[in-house]
């Protein structure tokens, strides 16, 4: 049987084809691709004996065990898990790792069952190597505006109001400080590259005159933004700083970190969120502290222990002041001093936001 194909991965990550992942669990939890699902075609352990029966015996043994695991109950189950969602998504494809064997045998399968579906041309790793070549040509290509400014300007809340931008903090599920971890984990290396390859994709695709992204580190958590990527958007920008008063920055940086942190990790963790926020956000004080200096880390850690333990939460905003002033802020003031990148406009968020409106 001709494997029917598909190779057309612009339109993939312009429509957001379902794709349907049928490597093994081990695989698709190293890396896999926006709109993708896992229902494999082996489980683990049986791809771990095809293996070792191809290494020690060659690939006509291992076919023969693989349908010895396979057939029968094993099959049925998975042909239907796969008829199950090409049902509820008719526009998806198929893909194992290079297009092959586990490919054609899918689709053998679901043809049993009178299903018909595409599969990627070279499969996940041809998807793969376009996606990291794309994002390198775009990046090298777009202009980048990039927004600036103290910790709680309110940076990532403006980038939401842009069409034209894209949220890499929100791309790598974490906000960038010793303080920015979320209740859920942040994706794998390869998850968060294939999903800002996506994201360049869709904006070339808009046709934008500037791409506009939050003024960001290399890493964020511990994720990293690659360096064909990052170098080139650095080198390609400017800078438009956004200025919010003191006291609207500790407002913004108290309702994200405190109240709505304590949201999400109650709905998380249930009753036990609210000690898990402080844990966390004890542990990110401890990550700090040889910077803050030890006086200050204790002053620090003693309001938001009181702040913490009265159930007090406006006495939070304390420590967040404190901490804005005296250690994010002159962090972030000597980073932009010693910055290359062109300093193009500076105003509040209603001046920002008309400045890039006429750009």
């Amino acid at each position: 049987m001709a494997l029917a194909l598909c190779e057309d991965f612009r339109d993939i990550v312009l429509h957001e084809r379902p794709l349907l992942d049928v490597r093994a669990p081990v695989e698709f939890a190293k890396g896999a691709f926006p709109n993708a699902v896992n229902i494999p075609i082996m489980t683990d352990q049986e791809r771990h004996l095809i293996g070792i029966r191809y290494k020690n015996n060659g690939n006509e043994a291992a076919v023969a065990l693989g349908q010895e695991l396979i057939d029968g109950t094993p099959r049925q189950e998975r042909t239907q898990a796969w008829k199950d969602f090409i049902q509820a998504h008719p526009n998806a494809y198929l893909y194992c790792f290079r297009g092959g064997q586990r490919s054609r045998i899918a689709q053998e399968w679901l043809a049993d069952e009178s299903i018909m579906i595409s599969c990627l041309k070279g499969g996940y790793k041809a998807f793969r190597n376009y996606l990291i070549e794309e994002s390198t040509r775009i990046a090298q290509s777009v202009s980048t505006l990039i927004i600036g400014g103290r910790t709680g300007s309110g940076k990532t809340l403006l980038l939401k109001k842009l069409p034209n931008s894209i949220d890499l903090e929100g791309l790598a599920n974490h906000r960038g400080s010793s303080f920015g971890r979320f209740t859920t984990p942040q994706p794998t290396q390869i998850d968060f590259e294939n999903a800002l390859a996506y994201a360049l994709i869709q904006h070339e695709a808009q046709e934008y005159k500037h791409l506009i992204i939050e003024h960001e580190g290399r890493q964020i958590g511990r994720i990293n933004i690659p360096k064909p990527i990052f170098a080139p958007l650095q080198s390609n920008s400017a800078l438009i700083i956004l200025e919010t008063p003191l006291r609207q920055r500790v407002d913004i940086t108290y309702t994200e970190y405190v109240s709505e942190a304590l949201r999400l990790y109650h709905d998380r963790f249930g009753d036990v969120g609210k000690v898990r926020w402080f844990d966390d956000a004890i542990a990110g004080l401890e990550r700090i502290q040889k910077r803050l200096g030890s006086q200050r880390h204790q002053r620090i850690k003693r309001l938001f222990e009181e702040a913490y333990h009265d159930d007090i939460l406006g006495a939070h905003k304390e420590w967040i002041e404190i901490l804005l002033k005296e250690y994010y802020d002159p962090m972030y003031d000597y980073q932009i001093e010693k910055s290359t990148i062109p300093i193009l406009f500076r105003g509040d968020e209603k001046e920002v936001l008309a400045y890039l409106a006429s750009q």
